[in-house]
């Protein structure tokens, strides 16, 4: 299913998402943290999921014991590290990994600044030693509300030349896009591309308003907009990336199953939409599994399939020159 000669690529992955259960088994002990577990497959049921979850802030409870073991920048440097190392051993050629700084750093009071630049190092490193391009993307966390966004901002702008995007996540029910205008603007001035999480937990409004009032140009999920005819149609006219994660969508109950999932439908519609991951280490899933496994279950076709794959490389936040390298790259030396 998946097509060697096109690049493989995740454009969203939250990085706090994908933390290995060795990693959090390990630097609990080091830290004296409690948990529930005191090996890998007595940990799992703790951090993955089986079953659907009862919604989006459910799922998210899930990052307790992800978030828990950030106890300092050499714990955050290392996590990032090894989500470029993960992604190397998924055959991952390019990857966006996105955080939110205040909510790694909430857990110990770590200071936003300073995570962020432990992150950046691990990451960095994480790409010379495994040859595998990855561009951070900064979260603004809503649920914390407009203004530590604002102070959450601050912290990332100052290490602005670090990151792609700005991105909006968290509670999206409760803390709507034009409350984040302000900080959208800032983003964008600063020549930050916007992709935001819109459609998981609220309606197609959620979608227009992170498009019209933050100026995105791609939407984390999106699966709300099969209720709008009008914004299908905007979304493919306007080529508006859809980022979307099928198991992470079940496992939020964003759809009750597979095979309820939009995809295929707006991939029969001509969106730019691709397949992702989320947050792998809460799923218990990766790049492979959503191609192999869960798009067949999605009703994709071997052809939609190889679509998504190339609409990441259009979705890419990268300059033409460099989506024209990769995928020459890719061409010339295809990994197994």
């Amino acid at each position: 299913m998946i097509d060697r000669t096109l690049p493989f690529i995740d454009l969203h992955r939250h990085l706090d998402g994908n933390v290995r259960l060795e990693t959090i088994l390990e630097l609990a002990d080091r830290h004296q943290i409690d948990l529930p577990a005191k090996d890998v497959e007595g940990l799992r049921p703790h951090v993955q999921i089986s079953e659907r979850e009862s919604g989006l802030m459910a799922f998210i409870s899930r990052f307790k014991y992800l978030t828990a073991i950030l106890v300092d920048g050499e714990a955050c440097r290392r996590v990032g590290y090894e989500n470029v190392a993960d992604a190397r051993a998924e055959g991952i050629d390019y990857l966006e990994l996105r955080f939110s700084p205040w909510f790694m750093a909430e857990s110990h009071g770590l200071d936003p600044r300073a995570l962020i630049e432990a992150v950046v190092d691990g990451v960095r490193a994480g790409e010379r030693d495994t040859g595998v391009k990855a561009q951070l993307i900064g979260i603004l966390s809503r649920t914390y509300g407009p203004e530590t966004c604002m102070r959450e901002l601050d912290a990332l702008l100052a290490l602005r030349d670090e990151f792609v995007a700005l991105d909006l996540a968290g509670d999206e029910a409760r803390f709507p896009a034009p409350l984040f205008r302000a900080h959208f603007e800032r983003a964008r001035d600063a020549g930050l591309a916007v992709t935001v999480h819109a459609g998981e937990a609220a309606g197609p409004q959620s979608i227009w308003e992170s498009i019209r009032e933050l100026g995105a140009t791609r939407i984390g999920h999106g699966l709300s907009a099969r209720e709008d005819p009008a914004l299908l149609d905007f979304l493919a006219e306007r080529r508006i990336g859809l980022e979307v994660s099928l198991t992470s969508n079940v496992h939020t109950s964003a759809v009750t199953g597979y095979e309820e999932h939009p995809l295929a439908e707006f991939l029969r519609r001509g969106l730019l939409a691709n397949l992702n991951t989320d947050d792998p280490a809460i799923s218990g899933i990766d790049l492979t599994h959503e191609y192999t496994m869960a798009a067949p279950r999605a009703g994709l076709s071997p052809a939609q399939i190889r679509q998504s794959q190339a609409n990441a490389l259009e979705m890419a936040f990268l300059s033409a020159a460099d989506k024209k390298a990769l995928a020459e790259r890719k061409r010339s030396t295809p990994r197994t």
